[in-house]
């Protein structure tokens, strides 16, 4: 599978412990940046990833929380991440929601549970059936009134 990855710096070292965990296991990498410890901003990252999608599967997104990156790139139609805490949110990200993109906060998430989780996301399929019409609102960002 060919995974994007993408961090401000207080995310970088998780990004690469990720990546070189990708890589071993056989998977391709694009690497979005960034490329140090020098202070960044995450929107930065994650929007440079977003425009990358054609390039990448899945995509793993890192800074501090996770919730920064998380939110700059759900802006993006089509991308779909989840800030994951833990296996199961990795699971029902993508059973329920077919998230194509996992995000992790560096300073709240273990290397080597988040190495899990992202296994756990990897591996998982999407459901489908019943949640694939939830999904399909996302992307048109409209309510259906006569179901609310």
């Amino acid at each position: 599978m060919k995974i994007g990855f993408a961090s401000d710096h207080a995310g970088y070292d998780l990004k690469e412990r990720l990546k070189a965990w990708a890589l071993a296991q056989g998977h391709e990498a694009v690497d979005f940046g960034t490329d140090s410890h020098a202070s960044v901003d995450y929107p930065d990252f994650a929007h440079r990833a977003a425009e990358g999608m054609d390039t990448w599967e899945r995509l793993v997104l890192v800074c501090g929380s996770g919730i920064g990156i998380s939110i700059a790139a759900n802006r993006h139609r089509g991308l779909r991440c989840a800030l994951v805490t833990s296996p199961e949110h990795a699971r029902l990200a993508r059973m329920h929601n077919d998230a194509n993109a996992i995000a992790f906060g560096q300073r709240l998430t273990d290397p080597l549970q988040a190495e899990y989780y992202l296994k756990t996301f990897l591996d998982t399929p999407f459901e489908g059936g019943r949640h694939e019409f939830r999904v399909k609102k996302i992307e048109l960002g409209e309510p259906d009134h006569e179901n609310a």
